[in-house]
């Protein structure tokens, strides 16, 4: 059995962790506008206070505008409200001198951009299906567009699945694109592929990337395209899908490779959801995106994940924050 890592007494009684999450001061409810992502930032909230006496908690960015005193920040405010800001938290630690958890910022914006990721992943052998990225300023020109009966148009840099939307011909292509464009953001257009993704979450364990195990968003119907308001719980689940162990398919141990490839394009980032697109009925495997920083929720693919290694959520969250700690000097293994 694979054990957690545990954080030392000294680091729970005298390390000052700030935590900054959008709901984290809220009172775990769903929020109308971001739906779930209020009571996972209060679950958390109470983890955190659990593990460390000396838990600071914000909510904005104001808080690293001056230094916050203290040794550790986990920044979790990646939807700010404008473009690229899942770059900020890590560069305004990065000017102060303050340790955080996660990758860089660098290589935050390459793994929030969806293109460059696809690029990184094409190079090294990892199947994506083709696509056009269409930055907001630039032509939307039909002939780079890749040829199919079915489109999906997102922003490049989303986040559960914000703006996504699909067309069947051009017309319906270059409108969405327009539509994202006109919100501030640059959109990337693929085909639809069928099917149900494939989610792989690693962290660190032991100081070496660990691959936990996989989970399947299996969808009833291949063609359904899951929106922003399925995966925030902001409507109904209509068309049935179910989150569902994965790692006993055939696919696994290719879709296990390539995750371990596109891993090493990333490290050191403490945890990351690795995505596949992964067709039932052909065997077809395809890199979706990478997501640094994910949601580690114990209702989604983290804190399920997390039960079949037997852990709690509890310790899936120590074990997240205490690798963190020991590559940054913070704490003795």
């Amino acid at each position: 059995m694979t054990a957690p890592t545990k954080l030392s007494s000294a680091a729970r009684r005298d390390l000052k962790l700030l935590f900054i999450a959008k709901h984290a001061l809220g009172g775990g409810g769903l929020d109308g506008v971001d739906g779930n992502h209020s009571p996972y930032h209060h679950e958390m909230r109470v983890i955190l206070e659990g593990l460390f006496e000396k838990l600071q908690v914000a909510t904005t960015f104001d808080v690293l505008f001056t230094d916050p005193q203290v040794d550790f920040v986990w920044p979790m405010l990646n939807r700010g409200g404008f473009f690229n800001s899942e770059m900020l938290c890590p560069l305004l630690c990065e000017r102060l001198g303050v340790p955080y958890l996660g990758a860089n910022p660098i290589l935050r914006g390459l793994g929030d951009d969806k293109h460059l990721t696809k690029l990184e992943a094409r190079t090294r052998g990892v199947p994506t299906c083709d696509w056009a990225v269409y930055r907001a300023g630039a032509p939307v020109e039909e002939t780079r567009c890749p040829k199919a009966d079915r489109y999906v148009i997102k922003p490049n840099n989303s986040s559960a699945s914000w703006g996504i939307s699909d067309a069947s011909d051009w017309q319906g292509v270059r409108e969405a694109v327009l539509g994202i464009h006109a919100e501030g953001y640059d959109a990337i257009v693929e085909p639809f592929m069928n099917g149900s993704d494939v989610e792989v979450p690693v962290l660190t364990l032991n100081g070496e990337p660990f691959v936990m195990p996989p989970m399947l968003f299996k969808q009833a119907d291949p063609a359904y395209l899951r929106t922003h308001e399925d995966k925030r719980d902001l409507r109904p689940r209509e068309h049935n899908y179910t989150l569902v162990p994965f790692e006993g398919d055939q696919a696994w141990e290719t879709i296990r490779a390539h995750t371990l490839t596109l891993v090493e394009i990333f490290r050191p980032f403490d945890f990351g959801r690795f995505e596949f697109r992964f067709n039932e009925a052909t065997g077809e495997v395809n890199l979706l995106e990478v997501n640094l920083q994910c949601n580690l929720w114990s209702q989604k693919v983290y804190g399920r994940s997390a039960e079949l290694l037997g852990w709690s959520q509890e310790e899936l969250i120590e074990t997240i924050v205490a690798e963190s700690l020991v590559r940054h000097g913070l704490m003795q293994r």
